[in-house]
């Protein structure tokens, strides 16, 4: 009767046309498997960027990355994952070899359990999670580094804390551009 519905271009993701049906093109499987990994291990390397402060405000960058992809894409990263993953993140960010190995294994096996227990979940129920697990994890490294030899001062997290929560949806919006990029269709030889 009226006009036909016109497709909005906010909608879409930038490069989403990258999935339309082209001959010799196939997505690869090393670019499936490696950018959710990669892209951790990157913001793991955040604690060596040249910020200077008198007070350690820098979020858990990877941590958040990777709670943010197994929100996102549940199957994508094993659960042993949060092993490895955590080695890394506990060779570049200062706190004892072993806390993020703990910490994100014990991570990927609560949202293992979620994920059994709730399936479907929206948004905001995500953020919600995300929140909780990154409160926990910032109180638990700190108590790790108080056993350590560091100072009790648990005021230092509040900064963190809020930094994480306003931030997390633009990390959620990170990991579906890199998912875009990871299930890009590349040029197929032979």
């Amino acid at each position: 009767m009226g006009r036909p519905a016109m497709a909005l271009k906010g909608d879409r993701l930038p490069g989403e046309d990258m999935f339309q049906r082209k001959l010799n093109r196939a997505p690869s499987p090393v670019l499936a498997t490696i950018v959710p990994w990669l892209s951790i291990a990157l913001l793991s390397l955040a604690p060596l960027s040249p910020i200077i402060a008198s007070a350690p405000v820098l979020p858990p960058l990877a941590f958040m990355l990777l709670i943010a992809w197994r929100l996102f894409r549940p199957g994508m990263l094993p659960l042993w994952a949060g092993a490895p993953l955590g080695f890394v993140d506990d060779l570049f960010s200062g706190q004892p070899i072993g806390s993020a190995v703990l910490l994100w294994s014990i991570t990927m096996i609560a949202l293992e359990a979620l994920d059994n227990w709730q399936r479907w979940r929206s948004f905001w129920q995500d953020w919600a999670v995300a929140i909780v697990l990154i409160a926990i994890y910032l109180a638990l490294a700190h108590m790790i580094a108080v056993m350590a030899g560091t100072i009790w001062y648990p005021s230092l997290l509040l900064p963190q804390l809020l930094i994480s929560v306003l931030s997390f949806p633009l990390f959620t919006r990170l990991v579906a551009i890199l998912d875009v990029l990871r299930r890009a269709r590349i040029k197929v030889l032979g």
